[in-house]
């Protein structure tokens, strides 16, 4: 039996605005976006069409969820985008109007930076070494 995570939700402000965001300054695929009610959809993305694990993008419904936009983990690292070509990347994103937080670094895991995504939640771009766990 394998076990992995296969979705993170993700609180978002609007569904259409995040999708575009995502798709236009990540490249990430829309993988499925159904209609489940009139307020609610199931819309799912990620990276890559056949990479494991993927987001649950959910339009905010009320203050409390409305509250959370962009701070989903307390102004921690929320999100982890591997990558096999940090430079690649990196370049790609910041060339779309991604903001970094800061310069990329060396770590003994390997080369990251952080990010911000459209709401402010706060990503690593991370290509993993050798030695990385």
């Amino acid at each position: 039996m394998s076990r992995y995570i296969a979705l993170t939700t993700l609180v978002v402000r609007d569904y259409d605005e995040a999708i575009a965001w995502y798709r236009g300054k990540l490249g990430f695929h829309l993988l499925e976006d159904t209609v489940l009610s009139a307020e609610k959809r199931w819309v799912v993305m990620a990276p890559d069409a056949g990479a494991p694990g993927a987001l649950l993008l959910a339009q905010a419904s009320g203050n409390g969820q409305s509250a959370s936009i962009g701070n989903q983990a307390g102004g921690r690292v929320f999100l982890f985008l591997h990558t096999d070509d940090f430079w690649r990347d990196y370049h790609a994103m910041r060339q779309a109007g991604v903001t970094f937080r800061e310069e990329p670094r060396e770590e003994a895991y390997g080369t990251v930076a952080v990010f911000s995504d459209i709401y402010g939640n706060l990503w690593d771009l991370l290509q993993r070494n050798s030695q990385g766990t």
